[in-house]
Protein backbone atom coordinates (compact mmCIF):
# COMPACT_ATOMS: atom_id res chain seq x y z
CA UNK A 1 0.00 0.00 0.00
CA UNK A 2 1.20 3.32 -0.65
CA UNK A 3 1.64 6.08 1.92
CA UNK A 4 -1.46 7.85 -0.43
CA UNK A 5 -3.69 4.93 -0.29
CA UNK A 6 -3.59 4.98 3.59
CA UNK A 7 -4.29 8.42 3.92
CA UNK A 8 -7.13 8.03 1.07
CA UNK A 9 -8.69 5.71 3.39
CA UNK A 10 -8.50 7.13 6.81
CA UNK A 11 -10.14 10.54 5.36
CA UNK A 12 -12.84 8.53 4.03
CA UNK A 13 -13.35 6.03 7.09
CA UNK A 14 -13.29 9.05 9.34
CA UNK A 15 -15.11 11.23 6.97
CA UNK A 16 -12.65 14.62 7.30
CA UNK A 17 -13.00 17.43 4.94
CA UNK A 18 -10.03 18.82 3.62
CA UNK A 19 -9.99 21.67 6.58
CA UNK A 20 -10.13 19.16 8.89
CA UNK A 21 -7.10 17.16 7.25
CA UNK A 22 -5.24 20.55 7.64
CA UNK A 23 -6.12 21.18 11.06
CA UNK A 24 -5.00 16.99 12.25
CA UNK A 25 -1.28 18.21 10.18
CA UNK A 26 -1.44 21.38 12.19
CA UNK A 27 -1.56 19.58 15.36
CA UNK A 28 2.09 18.41 15.19
CA UNK A 29 3.31 21.87 13.63
CA UNK A 30 2.92 20.78 10.30
CA UNK A 31 1.93 23.06 7.69
CA UNK A 32 0.23 21.96 4.83
CA UNK A 33 -2.03 23.59 1.91
CA UNK A 34 -5.25 22.89 0.50
CA UNK A 35 -3.36 22.18 -2.66
CA UNK A 36 -0.66 19.63 -0.95
CA UNK A 37 -3.09 17.92 0.05
CA UNK A 38 -5.82 17.53 -3.01
CA UNK A 39 -2.74 15.93 -4.85
CA UNK A 40 -1.80 13.85 -2.09
CA UNK A 41 -5.22 12.72 -2.66
CA UNK A 42 -5.59 12.27 -5.98
CA UNK A 43 -5.83 8.98 -7.88
CA UNK A 44 -2.34 7.08 -9.08
CA UNK A 45 -2.66 8.11 -12.99
CA UNK A 46 -3.99 11.88 -12.45
CA UNK A 47 -1.41 14.19 -13.71
CA UNK A 48 -1.79 16.34 -10.82
CA UNK A 49 -0.55 13.71 -8.22
CA UNK A 50 2.14 13.55 -5.44
CA UNK A 51 3.46 10.93 -4.25
CA UNK A 52 3.04 10.99 -0.01
CA UNK A 53 6.33 10.46 1.76
CA UNK A 54 6.88 8.45 5.12
CA UNK A 55 7.57 11.57 6.78
CA UNK A 56 3.90 13.56 5.84
CA UNK A 57 2.23 10.37 6.53
CA UNK A 58 4.45 9.99 9.86
CA UNK A 59 3.05 13.63 10.61
CA UNK A 60 -0.61 12.83 9.64
CA UNK A 61 -0.95 9.72 12.11
CA UNK A 62 0.87 11.49 15.37
CA UNK A 63 -2.26 14.30 14.15
CA UNK A 64 -4.30 11.77 14.25
CA UNK A 65 -3.33 10.47 17.36
CA UNK A 66 -3.44 13.87 19.32
CA UNK A 67 -6.64 14.48 17.81
CA UNK A 68 -8.65 11.16 18.90
CA UNK A 69 -6.21 11.30 22.42
CA UNK A 70 -5.28 14.21 23.11
CA UNK A 71 -2.04 15.90 23.20
CA UNK A 72 0.88 13.45 25.61
CA UNK A 73 2.38 16.47 28.17
CA UNK A 74 5.79 16.83 27.58
CA UNK A 75 8.22 16.34 24.89
CA UNK A 76 6.57 15.33 21.59
CA UNK A 77 7.71 12.35 20.11
CA UNK A 78 9.98 12.62 17.31
CA UNK A 79 8.65 12.15 13.91
CA UNK A 80 9.70 8.90 11.63
CA UNK A 81 11.54 9.46 8.75
CA UNK A 82 9.54 6.41 6.82
CA UNK A 83 7.41 4.25 7.88
CA UNK A 84 6.82 0.10 7.30
CA UNK A 85 3.25 -1.24 7.67
CA UNK A 86 4.22 -2.06 11.59
CA UNK A 87 4.37 1.26 12.45
CA UNK A 88 1.39 2.41 10.67
CA UNK A 89 -0.62 -0.41 12.09
CA UNK A 90 0.94 0.80 15.54
CA UNK A 91 0.04 4.09 15.39
CA UNK A 92 -3.33 3.36 14.27
CA UNK A 93 -4.14 1.27 16.95
CA UNK A 94 -2.75 3.83 19.52
CA UNK A 95 -4.90 6.58 18.07
CA UNK A 96 -8.16 4.28 18.16
CA UNK A 97 -7.13 3.22 21.64
CA UNK A 98 -7.49 -0.60 20.50
CA UNK A 99 -6.64 -3.63 22.45
CA UNK A 100 -5.98 -7.20 20.78
CA UNK A 101 -9.20 -7.99 21.07
CA UNK A 102 -10.70 -5.14 19.12
CA UNK A 103 -8.17 -5.54 16.38
CA UNK A 104 -9.39 -8.92 16.45
CA UNK A 105 -12.50 -8.39 16.02
CA UNK A 106 -11.82 -5.42 13.56
CA UNK A 107 -9.70 -8.22 11.21
CA UNK A 108 -12.69 -10.73 11.99
CA UNK A 109 -15.03 -8.27 10.53
CA UNK A 110 -13.07 -7.77 7.22
CA UNK A 111 -13.20 -11.71 6.79
CA UNK A 112 -9.56 -11.79 8.21
CA UNK A 113 -8.77 -14.14 10.93
CA UNK A 114 -5.75 -14.35 13.04
CA UNK A 115 -4.54 -15.40 16.51
CA UNK A 116 -3.26 -13.04 19.29
CA UNK A 117 0.07 -14.65 19.05
CA UNK A 118 0.15 -12.99 15.48
CA UNK A 119 -1.02 -10.29 16.15
CA UNK A 120 1.57 -9.32 18.93
CA UNK A 121 4.38 -10.32 16.44
CA UNK A 122 3.83 -7.05 14.54
CA UNK A 123 3.96 -4.99 17.70
CA UNK A 124 7.34 -6.45 18.55
CA UNK A 125 10.41 -4.69 17.98
CA UNK A 126 12.37 -5.73 14.66
CA UNK A 127 15.24 -7.38 16.36
CA UNK A 128 12.99 -9.42 18.52
CA UNK A 129 12.99 -13.51 17.26
CA UNK A 130 9.20 -13.49 17.03
CA UNK A 131 8.54 -10.35 15.47
CA UNK A 132 6.58 -10.43 11.96
CA UNK A 133 6.68 -7.85 9.03
CA UNK A 134 3.15 -6.75 8.72
CA UNK A 135 2.40 -7.20 5.03
CA UNK A 136 0.02 -4.61 2.64
CA UNK A 137 -2.86 -7.56 2.86
CA UNK A 138 -3.10 -7.11 6.41
CA UNK A 139 -2.84 -3.80 6.73
CA UNK A 140 -5.69 -3.45 3.58
CA UNK A 141 -7.80 -5.79 5.89
CA UNK A 142 -7.35 -3.77 8.96
CA UNK A 143 -8.02 -0.53 7.09
CA UNK A 144 -11.60 -2.35 5.14
CA UNK A 145 -12.15 -3.49 9.37
CA UNK A 146 -12.12 0.19 11.12
CA UNK A 147 -14.43 1.20 7.85
CA UNK A 148 -16.61 -1.09 8.90
CA UNK A 149 -16.88 0.16 13.04
CA UNK A 150 -16.20 3.64 11.89
CA UNK A 151 -18.09 4.58 9.19
CA UNK A 152 -21.50 3.11 8.58
CA UNK A 153 -21.44 2.82 4.85
CA UNK A 154 -20.69 -0.16 2.11
CA UNK A 155 -16.84 -0.61 1.24
CA UNK A 156 -15.68 0.58 -2.10
CA UNK A 157 -13.31 -0.98 -3.77
CA UNK A 158 -10.04 1.65 -4.60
Amino acid sequence: MTHNDIIRRLRYTFDFNDNKMISIFALVECDVTREQLSNWLKKDDDPNYKACNGTTLAYFLNGLIIEKRGKKPGVQPEIEKDLNNNMVFNKLKIALSLKSDDILDIMQSSDFRMSKHELSAFFRKPTHKHYRECKDQILRNFLQGIQLKYRNTPIEEA
